[in-house]
């Protein structure tokens, strides 16, 4: 019997007829190119900047990542306040200030002497300014404070006939200055305490009721730095003048409220003094 010969017709199809291994997927349909869907993107996009892309070896300039923070440019520094006289009038007024510097004299130079003693009007112009011949050698000069050199005292005046000058200068005048005290005391002058106006003692301008120096209250009420190294005398009246100026109708309101209060207690005491006193021999005692 002959052997059965392969049929040429195809196996049967599987169960599943929308399953068939040989069936082409139909292809997806291509997106259209931004410029087919908007003729108007291509010419947009060419006026764009271009931006490179990032790349992975690390964020560059021309990243897109944050950029770097700009330096801030420093404050505009505050203007320093230079005292300067207000005109040019250098005539004496009813307001002077004054400023002295000492030396060292003594055996170790601890005993304080006057070298050199300015004046200025209230318009801040110098009226008067002479370094001073001390009476006693002088031991230390205390440049690094006073300014004061050998080579000035070339030209310095003897102490009594400054002392004489500077008294008949600030006679009759409100006398302004800081820590007053201690230059008239190295002048060896006096001055009635309504005329005085010392920076170092009003109460406005008190810290926890304690004296502050005039290089802080000149940088306060002035804005003027002053003191810096050496000091200088025609600054240093100059700058207790300005402070005064500042404050005058308060200060001098101050003052005359004090004085007013001054003389109703000396009025109270004579009061008290006059009345007959018990103890007096002269007035008989009544025995009961």
């Amino acid at each position: 019997m002959p052997a059965p010969t392969p049929s040429s017709t195809p196996p049967p199809a599987a169960a599943n007829p929308s399953h068939n291994p040989r069936r082409k997927r139909a292809p997806r349909p291509k997106t259209a190119p931004p410029s087919a869907l908007n003729p108007n993107w291509a010419q947009l996009q060419s006026k764009l900047p271009h931006r490179p892309a990032a790349t992975h070896l690390g964020k560059r300039k021309h990243d897109g990542g944050p950029p770097a923070p700009a330096e801030l440019s420093p404050p505009p520094a505050v203007q320093e306040v230079k005292l300067e006289p207000t005109s040019d009038d250098a005539s004496l007024t009813k307001a002077v200030a004054i400023d002295c510097e000492m030396v060292g004299v003594g055996s170790d130079g601890s005993k304080s002497a006057l070298g050199r003693v300015t004046l200025v009007n209230s318009l801040g112009n110098v009226v008067y300014d002479e370094y001073v011949r001390t009476v006693e050698r002088i031991v230390d000069y205390r440049t690094r404070i006073s300014g004061i050199r050998p080579k000035h005292m070339n030209k310095a005046k003897e102490f009594w006939a400054v002392q004489k000058e500077v008294a008949e200068l600030i006679k009759g005048r409100v006398l302004v200055g800081h820590a007053l005290h201690n230059d008239l005391k190295v002048l060896l002058l006096s001055h009635p305490k309504k005329d005085i106006r010392d920076t170092s003692e009003y109460e406005a301008f008190r810290r926890e009721r304690k004296r502050r120096s005039l290089k802080d209250l000149a940088a306060e009420v002035l804005g003027a730095k002053i003191q810096q190294n050496e000091h200088c005398p025609i600054e240093d009246a100059r700058a207790a003048m300005f402070i005064y100026n500042k404050h005058k109708k308060a200060w001098e309101k101050n003052m005359k409220e004090q004085f007013r209060f001054k003389k109703k207690l000396k009025k109270r005491g004579k009061k008290k003094t006059t009345e007959p006193n018990g103890n007096d021999p002269n007035v008989p005692t009544v025995l009961l």
